[in-house]
């Protein structure tokens, strides 16, 4: 969810070059939600669904969804959230309430699903999800905990820290000043609505209570939660307060890693995910 480094590239990568769209019904009107998907051929294979960061889009994932998912051998499916990428745009004057990734994780993800036509226990669907889409992840599968076979979140946030905040308000300030919306505008189709929806919720001030941690004492499968020791958007104990209270999530806290593993940390993060995906699908099958 933090903003864009510097340094730029380009935003297309394989799910990029096959996006496609989906309507859906949400908040009184139809929506169009960008997806993408990789191997779809590959109808026997498990399906993991990438849910992005706060500032995130199907493009802004570039290649690592295809990255990971050709090393399993699996399917893919990223989507950029109505209001990011090539997906519909926040209405004018649209703000979103305390209860956004609640409504993305309740009312958004099975709406899609749906229109896919996805069933998650007949794909054995695993969700990995990053910064603001962990925190998704972890509520759809604390919402239907019979859902998700699986989940790898990145970066997820439980509660809200001051540190997180304070990076939140130093992004409006790059946003107006620095080129964050240049930089946001190679993966947006329109940038102000994805910064704008995000960044304000995040500084209005009821937000600072916000918290899931009771809630996701529901979660019932594997959990892999993963953060960087230099995360400049939350502390460790964003996971490890997810380890204490469940029981059946490993950890992962990686070196020389800020917010987003997938960038900074790509192939021990794979090497990671891997075998626990593997250990976790066969004790699925036995």
């Amino acid at each position: 969810m933090h903003p864009m480094p510097v340094k730029t590239a380009e935003p297309a990568g394989p799910a990029a070059d096959a996006a496609a769209f989906a309507e859906i019904a949400w908040r009184g009107r139809r929506v169009r939600v960008e997806h993408a998907w990789l191997n779809r051929e590959r109808t026997e294979a498990p399906l993991m669904l990438f849910l992005h960061e706060g500032l995130g889009s199907l493009a802004m994932w570039k290649d690592f969804p295809a990255r990971l998912c050709a090393a399993l051998g699996w399917r893919g499916l990223v989507y950029s959230r109505p209001g990011y990428g090539r997906s519909t745009p926040r209405d004018a004057g649209e703000t979103w309430g305390v209860d956004f990734m609640h409504r993305q994780a309740h009312e958004v993800l099975p709406a899609l699903l749906d229109a896919l036509g996805i069933d998650p226990a007949r794909e054995r669907l695993w969700l990995f999800g990053h910064s603001d889409g962990a925190s998704i992840a972890l509520l759809y599968a604390a919402r239907f905990p019979q859902a998700p076979a699986g989940a790898i979140v990145l970066a997820p946030h439980i509660l809200v820290e001051p540190v997180t905040v304070a990076s939140i308000a130093q992004a409006a300030q790059a946003y107006r000043e620095a080129g964050l919306k240049a930089r946001l505008a190679r993966y947006h189709a329109d940038p102000d609505s994805a910064f704008w929806g995000w960044n304000r919720i995040w500084l209005h001030p009821p937000f600072r209570q916000w918290s899931i941690e009771d809630e996701i004492a529901t979660i019932r499968c594997p959990l892999l939660a993963v953060q960087g020791l230099d995360d400049e958007y939350g502390s460790l104990e964003q996971v490890r307060g997810i380890a204490r209270r469940l029981p059946q999530t490993q950890l992962l806290e990686l070196p020389d890693c800020g917010h987003s593993p997938h960038r900074d940390q790509g192939e021990a993060l794979i090497a990671a995910v891997v075998p626990f995906v593997r250990r976790h699908a066969q004790e699925t099958k036995t």
